[in-house]
């Protein structure tokens, strides 16, 4: 039965609704009841890429690389802010955006949706890390069952959750795991800093603009998924057109009314995407100081099979033997909750595109979840016979991170061709926020150029 026939209430979210055209809330209390996208995005970014990569990296090269994991936290935010504003200032798709980028193009599909699909394949093997890491947690606590057995039951919950889970159960999901990682990673951080070995110098040393030179394959592959990587950029639009951010603006009839509704619904999806940009950096850095500050200074690097065993020993280093369960519990939420919340971003993704190239009309709702649904098991099974088959989480989070990373260059440089040539003159942002954007989308140049040289 599908998703459609057991909720027949269910309206196209892709679709304007007349009756849904709402004002935008003005105080900071409402506008706070209003976001939802970010925290969904919160919860697929703290996953793999901080409490295996970001620790990874910190093992490997201590504070060297500090500034760069700030640095990719900040500056994204400003290519995603552009997204979001124009889908919801033209009611498109976030691949229907980029689709309009100039450029080769095979059955209906561009360049740039072409590489997100690519970059999005390789990520299984970041998602299959995901899958591994969470069952040796399992397997730690209860060594009677096997890792695949654990893997295959992860397996079956996440169909569970995602096959006819609309925005309203991944948002609630997504919330309450943001709010057990958040708890427990500032909890050790701030145990950390109390620790003697724990020095300012370091720290500072850390902010200086340096590449760690025998890190460098694992700090690219950071910078591709601390913050908002490759993935979650093309995921953020669906996210805020099926909360409603476009739908509430309304069509735009060129009136005051819909400028200023448009207007107001794009400050509210910036104040969420700020909320979600201080809740992943702040848990990136602190997953950061972990590695850099208990792992590095016992020259430990998690590696393989025993991943999970070595991260561990930051938090009963940390806090005593006693923090271990606590630390099963942050993993288990930390990088479970990733799992879903990617998986069903991006089966939003791949449904659309498919849309775009021909498979089914805009306004078939029925057809979308069909399609998306069929994703969902493709999103599911791969990853899991991956992680089945390469069992080193590490490596393949390295593996799925410098996807993300190649292809940040193309979003940036995509997202500044929307804003100039596509963006209606009403809603274009003021020259600060164009400024990062341009910012944002050199940096991102600059780095995956730095990182074809060395691979040379």
């Amino acid at each position: 039965m599908s998703e459609l026939a057991t909720q027949p209430e269910i309206r196209d979210p892709y679709q304007f609704h007349p009756d849904e055209v709402q004002e935008p809330p003005r105080t900071i209390p409402q506008i706070l009841r209003r976001i939802g996208p970010g925290m969904i995005l919160a919860a697929s970014i703290v996953g793999s890429g901080e409490l295996i990569a970001t620790t990874t990296l910190g093992a490997e090269v201590g504070y060297a690389a500090l500034w760069l994991i700030i640095l990719s936290c900040l500056i994204k935010p400003a290519v995603q802010s552009e997204i979001g504003r124009y889908v919801i200032a033209t009611g498109e798709t976030g691949a229907e955006a980029f689709n309009a980028v100039p450029g080769p193009r095979i059955f209906n599909i561009n360049w740039v949706v072409l590489a997100w699909f690519t970059m999005a394949v390789i990520t299984f093997f970041q998602i299959g890390a995901m899958y591994g890491g969470v069952a040796q947690v399992f397997n730690l606590v209860f060594p009677a069952i096997s890792t695949t057995v654990w893997i295959l039951a992860e397996m079956a919950i996440t169909l569970l959750i995602l096959l006819g889970g609309h925005y309203e159960r991944i948002e609630t999901l997504a919330t309450i795991k943001v709010c057990l990682f958040t708890m427990l990673t500032l909890l050790c951080a701030a145990l950390l800093v109390a620790q003697p070995s724990f020095s300012m110098a370091d720290i500072v040393e850390g902010l200086k603009f340096q590449m760690p030179g025998k890190g460098i394959a694992t700090a690219i592959a950071v910078f591709g998924i601390t913050g908002v990587g490759a993935s979650e950029l093309f995921m953020y639009p669906y996210w805020c057109t099926e909360k409603g951010y476009a739908r509430w603006a309304g069509t735009n009839d060129g009136s005051e009314a819909w400028q200023r509704r448009a207007k107001g619904w794009i400050r509210v999806m910036n104040v969420d995407i700020l909320a979600s940009m201080v809740i992943y950096c702040t848990a990136t850095i602190a997953f950061y100081f972990l590695g850099a500050g208990v792992l590095h200074a016992k020259g430990i690097v998690p590696s393989a099979k025993d991943m999970i065993v070595v991260l561990s020993r930051m938090y009963t280093e940390t806090l005593g033997s006693a923090a271990l369960w606590l630390f099963y519990i942050g993993a288990i939420a930390t990088l479970y909750g990733t799992i879903f919340a990617a998986t069903a971003g991006n089966c939003r993704v791949f449904a659309d595109i498919t849309r775009i190239g021909g498979a089914f009309a805009r306004g078939d709702y029925a057809a979308r979840v069909r399609t998306r649904n069929r994703f969902i098991w493709f999103h599911v099974l791969v990853p899991v016979a991956l992680i089945l088959a390469i069992e080193s989480p590490v490596q393949m989070v390295k593996w799925g991170g410098a996807a993300q990373a190649v292809l940040l260059p193309i979003i940036g440089i995509g997202a500044v061709y929307l804003r100039h040539k596509r963006l209606p003159e009403a809603v274009r942002p003021g020259f600060l926020a164009t400024f990062g954007l341009w910012l944002a989308a050199i940096l991102m140049s600059i780095f995956m150029t730095y990182y074809a040289f060395l691979s040379l």
